[in-house]
């Protein structure tokens, strides 16, 4: 992998770990939250932390036990290391895991270790292959182009973001206007990936309630047939 491959991973998967945050709070809320530190649609710790993976647990993607298991450390060590520093800087907690069984200090717990830890190895066998063309894909003036697009955007909304935690006094208006362009971004993709998600739970509902009635009538048929005939009475 080169830089410029670096960049565009870092940037894709950060962005799909955002959406994957919106999904998750969609699935516990039943509605649309926008998630993660920054303003646009970019949770930069799964970019960071893909970009961790691929370098230091590229060489075991075909032993997959042994892929799970230091994922799990690389996973959890950023997890607790971004948890830490950015409380200490913003005095505030972007995520917390205190009702979490076996947690430390809120940042990280074993449950969401081991999820992160399998999410490395389905991404790593399965997504990354798939990414991995496409980027290669991708002549390398397009690259270019995108590679400066998305630093652009990132380092704007870095700066906005961090200026308004820290509460900067100056040119407020500007900050304010700047924040609502980004956010309209995110949001729009973010209720996009909300109604995809809570589409797919109603339409994963309905096929389970078709499986279990299956099942049943496969169970007991003589039910099913009995239904039918005072159907047909009814008739």
């Amino acid at each position: 992998m080169n830089f410029k491959e670096l960049i565009l991973y870092f940037f894709i998967y950060a962005f799909l770990g955002w959406c994957t945050e919106v999904s998750f709070a969609t699935l516990k809320t039943g509605k649309f939250v926008n998630r993660g530190f920054l303003n646009g649609p970019i949770c930069s710790i799964y970019g960071f932390g893909m970009i961790l993976v691929l370098l230091l647990l590229n060489p075991l993607r075909n032993k997959l036990f042994l892929l799970f298991i230091f994922s799990i450390f690389v996973a959890t060590f950023l997890e607790f290391v971004t948890g830490f520093v950015l409380e200490k800087f913003f005095h505030r907690k972007w995520w917390d895991y205190s009702n979490e069984p076996f947690n430390i200090k809120g940042y990280i717990c074993l449950r969401f270790s081991i999820i992160w830890g399998l999410c490395c190895v389905f991404v790593i066998s399965i997504i990354h292959p798939l990414i991995e063309k496409l980027v290669h894909f991708l002549p390398n003036v397009v690259s270019i182009i995108l590679i400066v697009i998305f630093i652009v955007y990132y380092i704007i909304d870095n700066i906005v973001t961090i200026l308004q935690i820290i509460k900067y006094s100056k040119f407020t208006k500007e900050l304010t206007e700047i924040k609502k362009i980004l956010r309209l971004s995110s949001d729009k993709i973010g209720e996009k990936v909300s109604d995809t998600t809570l589409a797919l739970i109603k339409k994963s509902e309905v096929l389970l309630n078709k499986i279990k009635k299956s099942r049943l009538v496969k169970a007991f048929p003589r039910l099913n047939h009995d239904n039918n005939d005072n159907n047909d009475k009814n008739k």
